[in-house]
């Protein structure tokens, strides 16, 4: 802290709500990885916000989603995990950002022409570069270099994905053009005032996004399932069976593991929470997600530890504030982690979520950690990722 600044951490529920909901209050996580994150639609604020958040609202709607986790994503699913299946090991972490990358590319707008393990493998080394420079904070290397780096794979990516899906996309006439974020983006740009820069940013944001975030929850709600069903040997069937089960399995995996262990915002002017807190201007406000998602106050006494069948209060989401809230609340929650269900779900009409669906799968194929290759934790951010989860698959689980 220097000079005048101060900085307010929150740490309840009630505080965060808050602060989240506060429209003085700006988005200033990704101040440091401005070199994917400039100008992108989490980072924008006000007027700006409203109106790119409109253009892309019109893709994230119930239809769309329904299409996804029914039609679209149990084939992907099948056609990623089947070659892990039959060598009968797979590590979490490749496999988690290899699955959701693939549905990424369809939601972002990024073609893959050739189809190949190759070209697939060449998209997920631009994806993870990005993800660096989009957690550049957190990150424990030289972050001048990464930098560096990391602005070159953008323009790389560009020229060898980004820009020939948008010739594809200006030859096709506009009723036979995808529906993903990078149509709705060129057909917007003028309104929005886009130059091909931002636009390459916003693209590259939700490739990340939706890949990464989506792994990282994948990834650790089978760790959390797999330790549950040790203690739980009774639930071991759910796993496979029942997808509210693990569903409520995901929600309360991102509870505990938000994405980002903080939310940051900075204060546009002073903002007066309902508890009484003060926020002067200009300050810098951390929301201790970690925190906040284990208030006793909102989840009981045991709320640090992991229970799928814990039942938050009326108005609460069971995976607390980890997707945010107010005007900036994730756009792709619902894809994610589907809706959550009410006391009466029918299960042929319900949205389980993409993570949901993922993890079931991994379970009816016998995922069961490796006795011999222990999980690691990711050395290179000081977020808490893993680096390495090796599981074994098929056989007797």
């Amino acid at each position: 802290m220097t000079g005048t600044e101060q900085t307010v951490v929150l740490t309840t529920f009630a505080d965060a709500k808050d602060a989240y909901r506060a429209k003085d209050l700006r988005q200033a996580l990704y101040d440091e990885g401005e070199i994917v994150m400039a100008d992108v639609l989490v980072n924008l604020h006000g007027e700006e916000h409203r109106a790119r958040r409109r253009v892309e609202n019109r893709l994230f709607r119930r239809e769309t989603f329904d299409h996804y986790e029914r039609d679209l994503f149990p084939g992907v699913i099948e056609t990623t995990v089947a070659p892990y299946l039959a060598a009968g090991k797979v590590d979490l972490v490749h496999l988690g950002h290899e699955l959701l990358l693939n549905l990424a590319a369809l939601t972002a707008g990024i073609d893959r022409p050739e189809g190949t393990a190759a070209e697939t493998e060449r998209l997920y080394a631009y994806m993870m570069r990005f993800v660096e420079g989009a957690t550049l904070a957190h990150s424990t290397q030289d972050k001048d270099a990464q930098r560096v780096v990391i602005g070159q794979a953008l323009l790389d990516w560009d020229a060898e994905f980004l820009t020939p899906s948008i010739e594809r996309r200006r030859a096709l006439d506009p009723a036979d053009r995808p529906r993903d974020v990078l149509t709705c983006l060129m057909e917007h740009a003028d309104e929005l005032g886009l130059t091909h820069e931002v636009l390459r940013r916003e693209v590259a944001f939700f490739l990340l996004a939706a890949a990464h975030t989506s792994a990282t929850a994948f990834v650790r709600s089978i760790d959390h399932i797999l330790g549950w069903i040790a203690e739980h040997p009774e639930d071991a069937p759910k796993a496979a069976g029942d997808p509210l089960f693990v569903q409520r399995c995901v929600h309360e995996t991102v509870r505990l593991n938000p994405s980002s262990p903080i939310g940051k915002r900075r204060a546009l002017a002073p903002v007066r929470l309902r508890s009484g807190m003060e926020i002067p201007e200009g300050s810098s406000v951390i929301i201790d997600l970690m925190a906040v998602n284990r208030d006793p106050e909102v989840f009981g006494p045991d709320a640090a530890e992991f229970n799928p069948y814990r039942t938050p209060p009326p108005g609460v989401a069971p995976f607390g504030l980890s997707f945010a809230a107010g005007m900036h609340v994730c756009i792709g929650q619902d894809l994610a982690a589907g809706v959550v269900p009410g006391n009466d779900v029918d299960p042929d009409n319900h949205l389980f979520g993409l993570v949901t669906g993922a993890v079931r799968y991994m379970f009816t194929c016998g995922v069961r950690r490796d006795p011999d290759d222990p999980p690691v934790r990711d050395a290179n951010t000081a977020r808490p990722y893993w680096g390495r989860y090796p599981v074994l698959l098929g056989g007797d689980a």
